[in-house]
C-alpha cells in the first residue's frame, strides 16, 4: 500500500482550512490543520509533516518569525500562502528559508501543481546513490548536507534542488529560464526574482566568500554555471 503524504496546513481561516483540507485528500494527501504558530509547533514535533503550507497572519506570532522557528526544527519544504503580496515579503519569506511563496487568493490547481513540484525535488531517485561529487563538491541527496573543501552546510529541498540541477551540468552556462522550469515547473509565472534569492542562499552555503563567487558564477546576460574547481582556478589566477 502506497503512504500516503502528510502536509500541515496553519492557517487561521477555517473556511480555507477545511477547502483545503476537503481539496488534498481527494488527490491523496494526508493532513493536519492548525490555527495558531504554538500549535505547528506542537504537531510538528508530534507528526512530522513531509510539507508545510504557511499563512504569514497568525493570531499569536507573526508568520516570518514562525517560518525560522520551522526551519531550525523541520527540513519539510515550505510553501508559504498569504495575502502580502509585496516584494519585500517574498523576500523576506524565502531567505528565512521559504521554497516558495504563493499570493491569496490563488487556484487549487495552481496549489496542487506547486505541492507536487516541491515534493518531487525532495524525492530521491531510485536505485541512485544519494551522494554526489562533482569536483570540489560533495553533495549528500538523503541528508541534504553539501561539503565544499571541509565547509559543510545544510541545504533546504529547494535550494538542494538547485544544487543537483547545477551537478548534473557542471561548466554550462544555465539560462534563467531553464532553471525555473526545472526547479519550478514549465508553467511557472513569476518573475526572475526567486531564482536569484536562491542562487544568493546557495552561494552563502558552498562559497568561501559568497560576495566574490567563484563556484556558482554568473555569465551577464546569458545564465549561471558551475565551476566544480572554482576555488583551485582562484587560487591560479591569483598566482
Amino acid at each position: 500500500m502506497t503512504e500516503h503524504r502528510r502536509i500541515l496546513i496553519i492557517d487561521d481561516e477555517r473556511a480555507l482550512q477545511r477547502v483545503l483540507q476537503v481539496s488534498l485528500h481527494r488527490h491523496g494527501f494526508d493532513t493536519d490543520a492548525v490555527s495558531s504558530g504554538s500549535e505547528a509547533l506542537a504537531v510538528l514535533g508530534e507528526r512530522p509533516p513531509d510539507l508545510i503550507l504557511l499563512d504569514l497572519g497568525l493570531p499569536d506570532i507573526d508568520g516570518l518569525a514562525l517560518l525560522h522557528e520551522i526551519r531550525r526544527r523541520s527540513s519539510a519544504p515550505v510553501l508559504v500562502l498569504s495575502v502580502r503580496n509585496a516584494q519585500h515579503d517574498k523576500v523576506a519569506a524565502l531567505d528565512l528559508g521559504a521554497d516558495d511563496y504563493l499570493t491569496k487568493p490563488f487556484s487549487l490547481a495552481e496549489l496542487l501543481a506547486r505541492i507536487r513540484a516541491m515534493l518531487r525535488r525532495t524525492g530521491g531517485s531510485p536505485g541512485t546513490s544519494s551522494v554526489l561529487q562533482v569536483g570540489d563538491i560533495f553533495f549528500d541527496a538523503e541528508s541534504g548536507l553539501v561539503t565544499v573543501q571541509g565547509r559543510s552546510a545544510r541545504l533546504t529541498p529547494t535550494e538542494a534542488a538547485l544544487l543537483r540541477v547545477f551537478l548534473a551540468a557542471p561548466n554550462r552556462v544555465l539560462a534563467p529560464a531553464v532553471l525555473l522550469a526545472r526547479i519550478w515547473g514549465p508553467d511557472w509565472r513569476g518573475d526572475d526574482h526567486l531564482l536569484h534569492v536562491y542562487i544568493a542562499r546557495l552561494r552563502k552555503k558552498i562559497e568561501p566568500d559568497p560576495q566574490h563567487p567563484v563556484y556558482l558564477v554568473t555569465q551577464p546576460g546569458y545564465g549561471y554555471r558551475l565551476v566544480p574547481t572554482g576555488a583551485r582556478e582562484r587560487d591560479d589566477r591569483s598566482r
